[in-house]
């Protein structure tokens, strides 16, 4: 079988299973978040905590919830990594330093799992378990509970209030990411994921040299990292080591789990706003631009100039053998399309114009499909945008589900859009003004800014994949990315929130023959084309210097 029609295969299998999926899934989350009742496990959370699950909140309450919940897991996670030399299972390894500890506590609670460490020779297994892996699913969660929140916004009428922070955090924790981890890790223990407690294993190469082997809870903290859409991997080569990905079908099941949550939301988000056609509308676009993206970066990855690349049939450089260039450039647009960070392959040995596509996934906005809740909540966002566009052009006030876009609800979209670009753009010009930048690069010229710009994007965008390239661990980046990654992470959340608070407020406005039709193609297309537009007139500039220069020089 030829490499072309193998990856062929694989797409679509990929995109079969996802659309199998699609629909019990996202009715059963639906159910989930619209159900009365609390499960026993669920009610002794809540004694623990001390929320009362059935008291609805308006928009300021839920999003004190939101912060407080991140802000105790920050110093929770920052503890256990300044501690971890005294904790049982650490290995032998220190404390972390604590700037870096600041920097992964951060990166962890705020989804985005930059790593600035290599996590065989410097985490323990209670601080990949405890610490680490407990952040994945909260994390998720929170995603999914103010995804659901601005939902609400939209489903809701005549009423400020969003339900309940800490039963939607519960909820999505136990019913949703749990039981499709347990499952998921699983079939990773069965296609030869490593699953132990084991301590290091010293072993001699075949040159003769002794190597350090450090084994762990590997399967289980891959299924969510996934499936969360974190992304942090056990061991520094993530999921290009073998022990996190032994084979072909580990590989599809892990691009499988990075994509089946926020592909099935929209759905969710039909149900829940009473018109499953929306939440058709809703998936279409984020499909339409993940799938132009595999097509571009598998198709500039396999044509890659230079005698090397044409004698290997593509850019081979930086990718496993065991998956070649078809199914890294899957994995690697998957990845950060979702805000997930995972990687098979070195994205700095990416050629100029696709790496330029997988910079360009993430300053979307990392919509389509998005990472776990705020890919959902970020296109909710821009489809508010779109509608108000529209209106624009036909002279008619715009409304989307029934509720009027006013100038409060464009505000607030409008600062959720920029918070991104500018975190991006500050982060990589101080960077580069104090010289920061330039010396954690390892190349020169336009690559070198390129590994600056996807640093900042990844970390502001809350990805967490590298230009493998670059050095992070320094107390600089690891202060100022992981600032980014705080502010990429909770200040869009403000906006939404109150978006939500805004929508839920009013009163719906009756459909007429002059209403947008926000369940058409016709949207999907306009959607698609106002996401473009933004993102373009914001990153081209920083673009052109970096992956554009590099790829038109080649």
């Amino acid at each position: 079988m030829s490499p072309v029609l193998a990856d062929v295969l694989q797409v679509s299998a990929l995109i079969v299973a996802l659309a199998l999926v699609h629909r019990p899934l996202g009715d059963y989350m639906a159910a989930v978040f619209s159900s009365g009742k609390h499960l026993r496990v669920e009610k002794w959370i809540y004694r623990a905590v001390g929320a009362n699950p059935d008291t609805e909140m308006r928009w300021p309450a839920y999003l004190r919830g939101v912060l407080a919940f991140s802000a105790v897991s920050v110093l929770f996670l920052y503890l256990i990594l300044r501690i971890q030399n005294g904790l049982p299972g650490s290995l032998g390894f220190a404390a972390i330093t604590p700037d870096q500890a600041f920097n992964t506590a951060a990166s962890f609670v705020s989804n985005t799992n930059w790593q600035s460490y290599s996590g065989e020779s410097s985490m323990g297994h209670v601080a990949q378990t405890t610490g680490l892996a407990v952040q994945n699913f909260a994390s998720a969660a929170v995603g999914i509970a103010v995804a659901v929140a601005l939902v609400r916004g939209f489903a809701r009428s005549r009423t400020g209030e969003l339900g309940n922070f800490w039963a939607d955090l519960v909820r999505g924790t136990v019913r949703i990411l749990i039981p499709i981890s347990v499952v998921a890790a699983v079939l990773l223990v069965a296609a030869g994921a490593v699953q132990n407690f084991a301590g290091i294993h010293e072993l001699t190469t075949v040159t003769g040299q002794t190597q350090s082997i450090s084994p762990g809870a590997v399967a289980s903290q891959e299924a969510i990292k996934d499936l969360g859409t974190n992304g942090g991997g056990y061991f520094n080569a993530n999921s290009s080591h073998p022990f996190e990905n032994p084979n072909g079908f580990s590989n599809l099941l892990t691009i499988f789990l990075l994509l089946v949550i926020p592909f099935s939301l929209p759905r969710t988000f039909g149900r829940m706003v009473g018109s499953v056609r929306q939440g058709y509308a809703i998936v279409g676009a984020m499909a339409t631009i993940w799938f132009v993206g595999v097509v571009l970066v598998t198709w500039l990855e396999f044509a890659h100039p230079g005698t090397a690349s044409q004698l290997a049939g593509g850019a081979m450089e930086g990718k496993e053998q065991r998956f070649g260039e078809g199914a890294s450039s899957l994995f690697a647009v998957s990845t950060t399309m979702t805000s997930t960070g995972s990687v098979n392959s070195f994205h700095d040995s990416f050629g100029g114009l696709s790496g330029g596509v997988l910079l360009l996934g993430m300053m979307l906005g990392e919509i389509a499909p998005g990472g776990v809740g705020s890919g959902l909540y970020g296109m909710l966002i821009m489809a508010v945008v779109a509608v108000f566009v529209a209106g624009l052009m036909v002279g008619r006030t715009p409304e989307y589900l029934g509720k009027k876009i006013g100038t409060r609800e464009m505000k607030y979209a409008a600062c959720y859009i920029l918070v991104t670009p500018a975190l991006v753009l500050i982060g990589t010009a101080v960077a580069m003004a104090t010289g920061n930048g330039e010396s954690s690069m390892t190349n020169t010229g336009a690559h070198g800014f390129s590994e600056v710009l996807y640093a900042y994007t990844s970390a502001s965008n809350n990805n967490g994949s590298a230009f493998a390239g670059f050095g992070a661990n320094t107390g600089f980046h690891n202060t100022a990315l992981g600032l980014c990654m705080l502010l990429g992470r909770f200040l869009p959340m403000v906006f939404v929130l109150a978006l939500a608070g805004s929508l839920a407020e009013q009163k719906p406005v009756p459909e007429t023959a002059g209403t947008l039709r926000t369940e058409k193609p016709l949207f999907t297309g306009l959607l698609v084309g106002t996401i473009m537009i933004i993102t373009g007139l914001t990153f081209f500039p920083a673009l052109a210097l970096g992956p554009l220069a590099e790829g038109l020089a080649a």
